[in-house]
């Protein structure tokens, strides 16, 4: 028997509504087939089958709301259709807890829960939230406790029905890919309760005699208006039935209808310097908000690279008359041709693949006391968002056209800001741009985005007083600033491949001639 679940659906989105089922029980199934789709707020995911076989049963009905990897279907790879057409007539109750006999071999059996698979490289993640508490009667795919990483929130289904008898991880532990979370015991009154009955009482007060009459609100939608001091009758909920999304919530917050959050009883984690003491004048007018899980995990992350790596900076300058020239000479017909504006990142990330292969070892990264060098290029581009940082990243970005490369970071960088990139979309990176130029950055020092071993920063493009030829002249100049691993980097690499990308800018030609 195979399982059909829900696919990872993006970063910050965490559940969608079953749409069109295109197959029915008892249906023979091709090896991807689509056998329905689901729809986010923001896109629409068709579910492919992952083996041939028959449809034995359908768990997410039509216009049912499910969660990431919570189970859609079962599909048979033998012949078992007839048995399946006569399950499918069965009470909803009766098909709610088969599955969780047949796992569990009967009542009372304990089942694991859990952590699920997190995404490729990515092998620990952090409690953030219970929605159940131990003795709870839960309903096999109800939302037992959200997970976070890096980038994305994963949230964890019961994987059968029962009563959750034991938390082996509480809120705010740090757990391992594979890790148990609890123990569920299957059986007993957990099976005659209703999927969506118990998460009443962790939602809270959600306007009991409003239009939304008992619907649940998304855990991460509740999560977050608790850290923002938000009720649920100040946000107009935008998904199924007035249910209130995550987006929901970040549109209130960012409209300013937050109430200043209480300072919380105890910190989240020992400040590492005592905050200085506060006139008693200004207390009144302070606001204290919770850093989120994304902005703590940015700082550690980066506090991490400066204390492993010894990080070095060298700096340069590049004129950039040649580009500003060409640009402006062929950005009509780029855009008429390929759809798509002809930008200054295409020629800095050309301009930095042909630098990497002179200087390989900025395009490698240290494991254990081996140094692995990248015959490829996966160019990371450093993105702000409203919710914090983020590096998607242009996959062989050394065999892409300067028309593939702009058409590859205009669509990584919308999706970043609408908050649609996967966790696929940022990982494997072996070198950085980032681009504060775009702030009115003159000069600074950009920290590396681990285990990378170079990042390159790029500047504000300013008017500025050279001296060529014996003459001053003004020219449009740009610094540039490679943060480096010196630990594999030698200062000759780093000044080398820092004056092969302004050589590569002041004349683009060499790119075509590769010199």
């Amino acid at each position: 028997m195979t399982e059909i679940r829900v696919p990872t659906l993006g970063e910050s989105v965490t559940e969608a509504t079953v749409a069109t089922w295109f197959k029915k029980p008892g249906d023979s199934i091709a090896v991807d087939e689509m056998l329905c789709e689901l729809e986010t707020d923001k896109v629409t995911v068709e579910v492919p089958s992952p083996a041939a076989g028959t449809l034995a049963e359908i768990v997410a009905k039509e216009g049912d709301t499910v969660g990431v990897d919570a189970l859609l279907a079962t599909l048979s790879e033998g012949d078992g259709a007839g048995a399946v057409k006569a399950a499918d007539t069965a009470p909803a109750e009766e098909k709610l807890a088969a599955p969780a006999d047949s796992a569990s071999g009967g009542d009372g059996a304990a089942v694991d829960v859990m952590v699920p698979a997190l995404g490729e490289s990515v092998t620990e993640a952090t409690v953030a939230t219970w929605f159940k508490a131990e003795g709870d009667t839960v309903a096999q795919d109800e939302m037992l406790c959200e997970l976070e990483t890096d980038k994305v929130s994963v949230e964890v289904p019961a994987p059968a029905p029962g009563v959750l008898t034991k938390i082996l991880a509480k809120d705010g532990a740090t757990v391992q890919a594979g890790g148990q979370l609890a123990v569920i015991e299957a059986g007993g009154a957990a099976k005659a309760s209703a999927p969506a009955a118990a998460p009443a009482a962790a939602a809270g007060a959600t306007s009991g005699g409003s239009a939304k009459g008992d619907v649940e609100d998304a855990p991460s939608a509740k999560k977050m208006m608790a850290e923002a001091g938000l009720s649920a009758d100040q946000i107009t909920g935008t998904g199924r039935d007035g249910r209130i999304m995550k987006e929901d919530v970040q549109k209130a917050i960012a409209a300013g209808t937050s109430a200043k959050a209480p300072a919380p009883a105890a910190p989240a984690a020992p400040a590492s310097v005592p905050r200085a003491p506060v006139a008693a004048q200004d207390a009144d007018r302070e606001e204290r908000v919770r850093m989120t899980r994304l902005r703590q995990t940015i700082a550690r992350r980066l506090k991490d690279a400066q204390n492993t790596a010894a990080m070095l900076t060298t700096y340069n300058e590049v004129d950039m008359t040649a580009v500003m020239e060409l640009r402006n000479e062929y950005k009509d017909l780029f855009l008429k041709k390929h759809g798509v504006k002809l930008g200054f990142m295409s020629f800095f990330t050309k301009a930095c693949c042909h630098a990497l292969k002179e200087v390989p070892e900025v395009n490698a990264e240290i494991d254990g006391t081996d140094v692995v060098y990248k015959n490829f290029v996966h160019m990371g581009v450093a993105v702000g968002t409203p919710s914090g940082l983020v590096v998607p990243v242009v996959r062989d970005a050394d065999a892409m056209s300067f028309a593939d490369i702009e058409k590859t970071i205009a669509d990584l960088g919308t999706r970043a800001r609408d908050g649609k990139l996967s966790m696929a979309d940022m990982q494997g990176g072996t070198f950085t741009i980032s681009n504060g130029g775009v702030y009115g950055s003159l000069m600074s020092s950009p920290i590396l985005n681990p285990p990378q071993s170079g990042i390159l920063g790029m500047h504000k493009i300013q008017e500025r007083p050279m001296a060529i030829n014996g003459q001053v002249v003004i020219r449009p100049m740009m610094y540039l600033a490679l943060s480096y691993d010196h630990r594999i980097v030698d200062g000759k690499g780093a000044v080398t491949f820092l004056v092969r990308v302004k050589e590569a800018l002041e004349d683009p030609r060499r790119l075509l001639m590769d010199l």
